[in-house]
């Protein structure tokens, strides 16, 4: 469907220092331009929630056009990166799109640019490095610190806009993110859109009075300071205009407090029955938009003021009434663009290190069904570590991030020797701040690195819970973007860490879907997992049972076939049951299978799964076709563990064929004791699953 030609003062989307330096007239109509056509088009659209042709719900920003409209103008669209907030429409039809686009997405059409699938300001322009928000104020500006700290790294002289509210100045994230911004020397300016209200509470019982916002930038040694952004729209691209020069020229991060408007409420159906008796007579006194008008009537402008409006109150209606008329969205295919596609596999040197062995190339090694001579005898910390350095020595886009990884080597030394070989900017020691780090690499990934974040421990990932399952998970399903993000969990008890250091977190995170999840369970496997993960274009969980990283030294070599990760291994042949486990439980498992077998010449059909998201389940289910049974067996607690899911969908489609009830085997439903004997009690061993299994063969 053609979209209406748009009038020739919006053909120019930028805005020059010099040009304001200047007074420029062509200049200062063109800001007023889009400001009007971010106006009308915010009040139109609520004309259209209001007439029930918009759902959900619609945030103008209706007095927010004197700073947003300025800053997109700005900043340099083929470099620079943003994430508006709710209040930032102006921004977004300045950066991309037609203003069809934007109304197609308020309309969830056909034409939607994320088809639909996400909310109506909420969507961005990943390919453009406009980053879709969520709802969770305060997590944007770290992946605005991650993309431009990518561009910064691909030479490119670019500058992140991150935009948040009062209300979201008094989020932990924001905080971690201006603290690493300021050390990293990441060049972001964090705007603050202080409008006075978080939705209805004021500032004043927010934050204390005494303390302006802009004055935190002082605590972090960076450069603040405070705006008033109902004044003078061209003399606040002035002060913008320079702080963004600064940022360039520096590579230094700045806090801006913009004292700006909120003209229309929270969102479409905010009473304003909080507002104190002519507390919004006085912001509309203060609107930038009619006072710059009369600004520039003053100047002589009333003849070409006339012409803008009406041209731009046209284009207007007709971009709604071309909109109104696309057909409403299909569903067809949302399941598969929950995921990135599959990518071919990467050109790896075909060896454990960087140095090939073999005269044939590694496709060629893969077709012979060959893997390269002289395997090693390696432990799993020592198999990650030799994955780490492959990656780190092949794939120039790879860095790897975390606490303590660099000199210390991580607190399982699974990157150790990795800093010096490889430098400071590729393996990144990060301030003890998860949420902010993990967005910051969701915006590495968007923009082409493909980062690797050790967690400390498993536990500690649930910091960053809202970042892995609320934006690199649905990322590509909201705007297909691919998220190519590996994040490493040292998980799993055994050792006396206690319920802090010790939890299995799969069934948490796998019951978000985008999210993809390896588990090896021996040295061969976890280097092989590595590469899998890395390589794919989706956020892949790996989990590492901290008890498997030392558990003996076995054979690793190269494997072509090193993709096969992603479907279970068959550890013993049986007939009985089909016998599913994964981890270190892969241990317990394969010797109660042998005693069974020695003992009373029963066998089992025991699969290892390795990959718990997406489950292949193929060769399970025609194991169970075949033996009738199943026994699953975890790490993780029993309610609502990873087994119950593993057992839905297996007798869902097997129940008629089933001989027995399913037998669940799995830890207490408690929270990780720490004594040894409280733990040993707590979750399964070898004695216990025997003891399990024979009283269900009964």
């Amino acid at each position: 469907m053609a979209f209406p030609q748009p009038p020739a003062i919006l053909a120019a989307r930028d805005l020059a220092a010099a040009e304001l330096a200047q007074h420029s007239p062509a200049a200062l109509l063109r800001l007023f331009a889009w400001m009007h056509l971010a106006r009308t088009t915010d009040n139109r659209i609520l004309e259209l929630f209001r007439q029930g042709l918009i759902k959900g719900t619609v945030a103008g920003g209706q007095g927010n056009e004197g700073l947003v409209v300025p800053l997109a103008l700005l900043a340099d669209k083929a470099l620079d990166v943003v994430a508006f907030s709710h209040r930032g429409l102006g921004g977004h039809l300045i950066w991309s799109g037609h203003l069809c686009d934007h109304l197609n997405q308020y309309f969830a059409n056909a034409g939607s640019p994320t088809r639909a699938r996400e909310g109506n300001v909420h969507h961005g322009d990943p390919a453009h490095r406009s980053l879709p928000m969520i709802s969770h104020l305060g997590t944007m500006p770290s992946l605005v610190a991650g993309v431009t700290d990518s561009q910064r790294r691909l030479g490119r002289a670019a500058v992140g806009l991150a935009f948040f509210g009062d209300g979201a100045s008094s989020t932990g994230e924001i905080h971690e993110t201006l603290n690493l911004a300021a050390l990293f020397d990441l060049p972001v300016v964090f705007v603050i859109e202080n409008n006075g209200y978080a939705y209805s509470t004021p500032v004043c019982e927010q934050f204390p009075a005494n303390v302006a916002l802009w004055q935190r930038a002082a605590g972090y040694g960076i450069e603040g300071f405070a705006l008033d952004a109902t004044a003078d729209p061209a003399a606040t691209a002035t002060v913008l205009a320079a702080a963004v020069a600064r940022a360039r020229a520096s590579s230094r991060p700045v806090l801006i407090e913009a004292h700006t408007l909120r003209l229309r409420g929270h969102a479409a159906y905010d009473t304003c029955d909080y507002l104190r008796p002519g507390e919004s007579d006085a912001f509309f006194a203060a609107d930038p938009l009619p006072k710059f008008r009369a600004r520039l009537v003053a100047e002589g402008q009333a003849a070409a003021l006339e012409k803008i409006e009406a041209e731009l109150n046209d284009f207007l209606e007709d971009c709604v009434q071309v909109s109104l008329a696309f057909p409403r969205p299909d569903p067809v295919g949302m399941e598969a663009d929950v995921l990135a596609p599959p990518t071919p596999p990467l050109p790896w040197i075909p060896s454990l290190d960087s140095t090939s062995h073999s005269s044939l190339p590694a496709g060629d090694l893969a077709k012979a069904g060959l893997r390269t001579p002289h395997p090693e005898s390696l432990t799993t910390a020592q198999a990650l570590n030799r994955a780490h350095r492959k990656i780190l020595a092949e794939r120039p886009e790879s860095l790897l991030l975390g606490q303590d990884v660099a000199t210390y080597g991580g607190a399982f030394k699974v990157t150790e020797g990795l800093l010096a070989d490889f430098g400071r900017p590729r393996v990144c020691n990060v301030p003890l701040a998860e949420g902010a780090c993990t967005g910051w690499a969701i915006g590495l990934a968007l923009n082409g690195h493909r980062p690797i974040e050790e967690f400390q421990f498993a536990d500690f990932s649930t910091e960053a819970f809202t970042q892995i399952t609320l934006n690199a998970a649905t990322m590509h399903f909201r705007s297909g973007a691919k998220v190519p993000l590996v994040l490493r969990f040292p998980c799993g008890g055994g050792l006396t860490f206690g319920s802090f250091h010790s939890q299995e977190l799969e069934s948490v995170f796998l019951a978000m879907p985008g999210l993809k999840a390896l588990y090896p369970s021996t040295p061969q496997d976890a280097f092989n997992a590595l590469l899998a993960a890395y390589e794919d274009d989706n956020p892949v969980l790996l989990f590492e049972h901290k008890g498997l990283y030392r558990r003996g030294k076995h054979p690793v070599a190269w494997d072509p076939h090193y993709r096969d990760v992603w479907t279970p291994r068959h550890l013993r042949a049986g007939d009985h049951a089909t016998f599913i486990t994964y981890g270190e439980m892969t241990l317990p498992a394969t010797e109660a299978c042998d005693w069974f077998a020695a003992e009373y010449e029963t066998t089992f059909d025991l699969f290892d799964l390795r990959a718990l998201a997406p489950l292949r389940l193929e060769a399970i289910k025609a194991s169970l076709e075949r033996t009738h049974r199943l026994i699953v067996l975890h790490e993780g607690r029993r309610t609502h563990g990873f087994g119950a899911e593993l057992v839905a969908r297996l007798t869902e489609e097997h129940f008629f064929s089933l001989e027995a009830a399913p037998l669940r085997i799995a830890a207490l439903d408690l929270p990780v004791p720490f004594a040894p004997e409280l733990e040993q009690a707590h979750r399964p061993t070898r004695e216990k699953i025997i003891e399990r299994i024979a009283a269900w063969l009964g």
